[in-house]
């Protein structure tokens, strides 16, 4: 492989504009911090120089590498200095080179505002907040935060809804009476948030069409129906008498009468509709259902007539075919109207909701993060502002790097061409070197739902080097694929996994062959494929037989996170002399802490929970989920059950949970004794018990709460139920120590509540549900802890350990808005599959394709965390797992046929029964290893030496696939044979 100094040296050139396309692990940090040290060595004030990264944390990454670099070049000797400067771009050092170097900090210090190291979204902030009046906004406006935007947004759907949206003239109850021919109360929320999170792209087509009549227009276009057509204008003709050949389907349907049980049942259908001309629009479903399946929604009858009916009429099967050929297209038709007419209504409520929330927006002087991005790329583009707005932009900007490239949007990439434009335009391209500088990669693409495409990254790339090149300016592309993040084995089985071409779509860029090359080739790793685990067996048992025999069949799900729980805990806690060597981290010279491990599921599930639980029960420290739910949680629903009690008394139903639950603990019997027969409300039954145990207990304290209720903040009020109540302990011990920090939290956000609201109990409550508070926690500097994350959550994390244990479910296909024609298509609600027509099944399966290509991008983004070791596994439902899932990839690799592989596997014997791991949880079946051990130390003039190489494994120097095995060592720390990023 090339040298990677080489290619950090590329990028890193200050005078050049470069597009890296950065494999995970390749050092893209470093990179990046190298570029921008590199352009202030050069001359480049800090100030004209703008880095926009994709998270906060990975600006606070970048700034605190820059930082601590410059930092300590002011007191480096000059020898050191000039080794540091020497990996840099550049000249030889030189005295005065050495001392610029030294005067960097304080020049980083002393700029305006510091170093522009920013998210695209704080940095709109910024710009939008020093030019408010040239972007027609308020001086004084302020950004919304999700949680804020998200209860706004629900304020306004709620005001929609009810009859009080922005536009009087709206009938918005005709829209939903439309809607709810084909969408339920929950399907119709569901689209609308799905709408609501692309208002910003419904916005903008709405504009560029001129409004919504032209939006309309260009909905009916596609799916080919008329500006004015409606069902009843095309229904009406197809129903009367000249649309068809009324008298042979007359003689036929009376044949039919006399035939078989289904021909008379049909033939009584055709000749009653025939029979009533001005009924035929109300029974044309009936008159369907006599030609095709479903009551005349499936497809046509594989026989029209039978034998005895085709005795009567033997040209009946014809008749009958050329009308269930009209019907089919006439359906067809029909089917299209109703899409584009329940498309239609359905927009025009979303419309009006959006009206709402932008109106309410603008009254406060409020900008969510969509506004910002959209009202700064409107500014750089406005004629006759934009120059002033750049060049007031603190003299300028001479250099823009793009972190995080392939995630992001288009809305986005169209801010970062209004900022570069003048760079490569007339007398912007030759006053000075201007450099544009993008890093990403676009397999690990996986924000699809911020609007992320992979695509836009190729075409992005293509776009600037034209730019480039025709202002004759020098344009490098440069590929990082040496990485410094992982082992031998972890690279190998992420290549292998990607070497087919089907699996390799949508991931590698022009199904290129995926190829890693290490740098810690002189440090041991392993993979390991577990067996999946199986759903518990059910024996028959005799029909009718008594359930007297109670059966603890653990589901898998359990019981593989009771195992990957053992495991960890065996690694983490057991007896030092029996944890065995992989307890021990052999390229750390250390055992295996807690904070080593990273456990990544696909979505938080059920599975998550478990593997809490499991680890929590073990005493091994972790640190719960990254992200929650706060509402979804069991132990903040008995809270709020009882809040909601508090404020009213007579809801029978939510006092019967409160007793029920870990509070007060009843069971269905006690319950029952009170409620059964009861004169009155459940309240006043069981204040009636008197001091009768365990009533008298549940009465007199929920009596304390209501007597206290109105006059205590709901900080203080929860405070007391969790704490003198001994409330906690009680949910503890009923919900495990997995319901310990729901409670934290919960009581977090009553404070914040109190903060900013007046503190009411019922108000407290409603911003709670409203807002589906979603907690979450950094987990990439954090204590010596198991982490439990989605894999989207560990993008840029790493960890030594990591465990893959939900890999044998596929993404779901849900039904929902499909936008037509790509980009600049128009939105499409397409109810349900018997309505599709061609361009709905076109749009659905590219929706389809793209989801499966960003599944195995999610699975390349997963192996890529790992450092030392890769664990994978996975539990089967009830159902076999699909062929593309992420375990099946996998497993394909590590049996199939490739050479590396094959090869590795006869001269490891990796096929090791897993069986000795996992008896106790009933696990049964092989797995498999890749394992390369620790190298031994060879000697200084010739380098390191493989204790045992794997024949054909590559990315390894040719001294070492040849050199004979040594014997193995007491394992030590070893630094790679290359710096490491």
């Amino acid at each position: 492989p090339v040298d990677p100094a080489v290619q950090q040296r590329r990028a890193s050139n200050p005078a050049e504009s470069t597009w890296v396309a950065a494999s995970a692990g390749t050092g893209k940090t470093k990179v990046l911090t190298d570029r921008v040290l590199s352009l202030m060595l050069h001359g480049t004030p800090p100030e004209r120089i703008l880095c926009l990264t994709f998270t906060k944390a990975a600006a606070a990454e970048m700034a605190n590498r820059l930082a601590q670099r410059l930092a300590r070049w002011t007191t480096l000797p000059s020898a050191d200095l000039a080794a540091e400067l020497n990996d840099l771009p550049g000249p030889p050092h030189d005295e005065d080179r050495l001392n610029r170097a030294r005067r960097l900090f304080a020049r980083v210090l002393d700029a305006p505002g510091g170093m522009k190291i920013q998210t695209i979204h704080a940095f709109c902030q910024s710009l939008l907040g020093r030019f408010p009046l040239e972007a027609g906004i308020s001086p004084q406006f302020r950004g919304l935060e999700e949680r804020q935007a998200s209860e706004m947004l629900a304020e306004a759907r709620l005001a929609v809804l009810a009859g009080q949206g922005a536009d009087p003239d709206e009938d918005v109850a005709h829209c939903l009476a439309r809607i709810s021919q084909h969408a339920a109360e929950s399907t119709f929320a569901e689209l609308l948030d799905d709408l609501l999170r692309q208002r910003g792209r419904l916005t903008a087509l709405v504009r560029l069409l001129g409004g919504e009549a032209g939006l309309f227009a260009a909905l009916r276009d596609p799916l080919g129906v008329g500006p004015e057509e409606t069902r009843e204008s095309i229904l009406a003709p197809a129903c009367r008498s000249d649309a068809f050949d009324g008298t042979s389907l007359t003689r036929v349907a009376e044949a039919m009468l006399g035939g078989g049980k289904t021909d008379q049942k049909h033939g009584r259908a055709i000749a009653d509709w025939l029979a009533s001309p001005d009924q035929r629009e109300a029974g044309f479903d009936d008159y369907l259902g006599a030609f095709f399946t479903e009551k005349g929604r499936g497809e046509a009858y594989k026989r029209l007539i039978h034998k005895d009916a085709l005795a009567q009429a033997p040209d009946g099967a014809e008749v009958l075919a050329r009308e269930a050929e009209r019907l089919f297209e006439l359906r067809q038709r029909l089917n299209a109207v109703t899409v584009a007419e329940a498309t239609e209504a359905f927009l025009q409520v979303g419309l009006a909701v959006i009206q709402a929330y932008q109106g309410r927006k603008r009254a406060q002087s409020l900008l969510d993060y969509d506004d910002m991005i959209l009202l700064t790329r409107d500014l750089l583009q406005r004629s006759g502002v934009a120059p002033w707005v750049l060049f007031k932009l603190d003299g300028g900007l001479d250099h823009v790097l793009i972190d995080e490239a392939q995630d992001t949007n288009p809305d986005q990439w169209q801010v970062v061409q209004a900022l570069t434009d003048e760079f490569f335009a007339g007398e912007g391209a030759a006053d000075r070197p201007r450099t544009i500088f993008v890093v990403g990669d676009a397999k690990q693409s996986i924000y699809s739902f911020q609007g992320a495409d992979p695509a836009a990254f190729d075409r992005m790339r293509h776009y600037f080097a034209q730019r480039v090149q025709q202002a004759e300016m020098a344009w490098e592309n440069v590929d990082l694929g040496v990485s410094f993040r992982s082992t031998i084995p972890v690279l190998q089985a992420v290549d292998g996994t990607f070497a087919a071409p089907d699996v390799a779509e949508g991931v590698v860029p022009d199904l290129q062959e995926l190829q890693h090359f290490p740098v810690r080739d002189a440090q041991g790793g392993q993979v390991e494929l577990w067996p999946m685990v199986a759903p518990p067996s059910r024996e028959d048992t005799a029909p009718w037989s008594l359930p007297l025999e109670r059966q603890n069949a653990l589901s898998a799900r359990t019981r593989l996170a009771q195992a990957m729980a053992q495991k960890i805990a065996h690694w983490v806690k057991g007896e030092v002399g029996a944890v065995g060597e992989e307890a021990w981290l052999a390229s750390q010279h250390r055992r295996v802490r807690a904070g080593d491990i990273l456990v990544l599921v696909r979505r938080r599930d059920a599975l998550v929970e478990e593997i809490v639980r499991a680890l929590k029960g073990l005493d091994v420290p972790v640190a719960g989920v990254d992200r929650m739910v706060l509402t979804d949680q069991l132990a903040v629903m008995d809270l709020i059950a009882l809040g909601r009690f508090l404020l009213l008394p007579e809801d029978d139903l939510t006092l019967a949970c409160v007793l029920k639950g870990p509070f007060f603990g009843l069971d269905e019997e006690q319950l029952f004794q009170i409620a059964h027969g009861r004169p009155g409300s459940l309240w006043q039954a069981l204040r009636a018990v008197g001091n009768q145990p365990p009533y008298g207990t549940a009465a007199a304290t929920l009596s304390g709460l209501l007597a206290r209720v109105d006059f205590k903040r709901p900080y203080d009020l929860y405070g007391e139920i969790l704490g003198p109540g001994r409330g906690r302990h009680k949910l503890l011990r009923r919900l495990g120590p997995e319901a310990a920090d729901p409670i934290e939290e919960f009581l977090g956000l009553a404070l914040t509540y109190e903060r900013e609201n007046v503190p009411s109990l019922e108000g407290f409550l409603h911003w709670l549900e409203l807002g589906q508070t979603e907690i979450k926690r950094d987990m990439e500097h954090g204590h010596d802890v198991v982490r439990v994350m989605t894999v989207h959550g560990a993008k840029g994390l790493q960890a030594p350990i990591v465990f893959l244990p939900d890999t044998l479910q596929e993404p779901q296909e849900r039904s929902g808005l499909l936008w037509l024609d790509g980009a600049d298509g128009v939105p499409l609600w397409p109810l349900n599959r018997r309505f599709d027509g061609p361009a709905a099944a076109m749009a659905r399966a590219k929706v389809r394709l793209a989801r499966q290509q960003e599944y195995r991008r999610l699975l390349y983004v997963a192996m890529t965390r790992a450092e030392d070791r890769l664990y994978v596994t996975g539990w089967q439902g009830g159902r076999k797992a699909p062929p593309g899932a992420w375990y099946n990839l996998i497993r394909e690799a590590f049996e199939g046929d490739a050479a590396p592989l094959a090869a590795a596997k006869e001269a490891l014997d990796y096929k090791a029964g897993m069986a000795a791991h996992l008896t106790e949880s009933g696990w049964e079946g092989d797995a498999w290893r890749i394992q390369v051990p620790q190298l031994a130390a060879k000697p200084e003039e010739e380098g390191p030496v493989l204790a045992a190489v794997p024949p054909g494994v590559s990315g390894l120097p040719d001294w070492a696939r040849h050199a004979a095995p040594a014997e193995p060592i007491p394992p030590k720390p070893l630094q790679p044979s290359r710096p490491s990023a």
